[in-house]
């Protein structure tokens, strides 16, 4: 494998994940393998999933870093399952820094098998839905976020997303993600639009670039998930595209983190509702929420109630079901 760097290439420190991007010399492709297991194991410590579960969300994880990697915007993405089985709510979310955090919301009553597939947990009617939002964090005066959904169309969450991909953003895209309770890796290759070669050294054909991607997609596909979930990126990377030219940037380090604060649960709080949040303060004396991130707790008592409906200022909470109430 021949490789060019674009600059000191940092090895990753004890404790830290990586992103690697990489393109393919002279063709239009890119690349990008993705080792997210610390921050999974973050998200793991702080819930109780079935394995089904935690298959499904750590493949979740992996894949929004790859996608959030390529964006060219100050912001976050959030990516959404609403399911209509035993799974009723997956989301994960990371920003331009590659801070990810994550959560799922379960029937309370579900049994759910260690080999359930995604339409066994999240479609099991036929009404699931994927939904990709692109949420700027400065946003102009008026401006939404972005958001795409589409029906929940694939029976793995690779093929969930290549749909999306294809559909939404008319971008040929093929990914290979692995997870176990403490490991979440992955492969992220796109086909991007031919040019001709014009700002290239050496002009490449589009029959060329195509055989490019064509090659890249029936290496990668060799990969089992047995061999992601054992082996270190730089040696996938070796084994696949030992026999390709291919430039290497500077690593990514995507991490743990919840942007939950007591400012954002209050506003959630105003988004319920005054005489919602009477009613709880009747009932038990105080509102507690826990960040279903995170598991924060935060704890309003009447006064802290009173003083979040004395002002006029907006509510606004992207991901009303964060949180969960008591």
């Amino acid at each position: 494998m021949t490789t060019e760097t674009t600059g000191a290439v940092s090895a990753a420190l004890p404790g830290q994940d990586t992103l690697q991007k990489f393109i393919f010399d002279n063709a239009a492709v890119r690349g990008q393998f993705i080792d997210v297991s610390h921050t999974w194991q973050e998200v793991v410590s702080r819930h109780a999933y079935p394995t089904a579960v935690k298959k499904v969300l750590g493949e979740m994880v992996a894949a929004a870093a790859l996608l959030s990697a390529n964006l060219k915007f100050n912001g976050s993405i959030i990516m959404q399952i609403h399911g209509d089985g035993p799974v009723r709510l997956m989301v994960v979310e990371c920003d331009s820094d590659l801070r990810l955090r994550a959560t799922a919301k379960l029937d309370p009553d579900a049994a759910i098998a260690d080999g359930a597939t995604v339409p066994q947990l999240l479609n099991a009617t036929g009404k699931g839905r994927f939904i990709i939002t692109l949420d700027p964090a400065d946003k102009v005066p008026g401006q939404q976020p972005y958001q795409g959904i589409v029906p929940l169309d694939g029976d793995d969450m690779a093929t969930v997303i290549e749909n999306y991909m294809l559909r939404s953003e008319q971008l040929d895209t093929r990914l290979w993600l692995a997870t176990d309770d403490t490991v979440s890796r992955g492969l992220l290759l796109q086909k991007l639009p031919h040019h001709g070669g014009k700002a290239e050294a050496t002009p490449v054909s589009e029959e060329d670039a195509l055989d490019t991607w064509n090659r890249a997609v029936m290496l990668a596909s060799t990969l089992k998930e047995a061999e992601i979930l054992s082996t270190d990126i730089d040696t996938l990377m070796q084994r696949l595209f030992w026999e390709e030219t291919i430039r290497v940037f500077d690593p990514l380090h995507p991490s743990f983190h919840c942007s939950c604060t007591r400012e954002k649960v209050g506003n959630m709080l105003k988004m319920l509702g005054e005489e919602e949040v009477n009613s709880t303060l009747e009932e038990i004396g105080h509102v507690g929420v826990n960040c279903d991130f995170c598991g924060q707790h935060y704890d309003f008592d009447k006064v802290d109630c009173a003083q979040l409906f004395v002002t006029d200022a907006p509510a606004e909470v992207l991901i009303p079901p964060a949180a969960s109430i008591n």
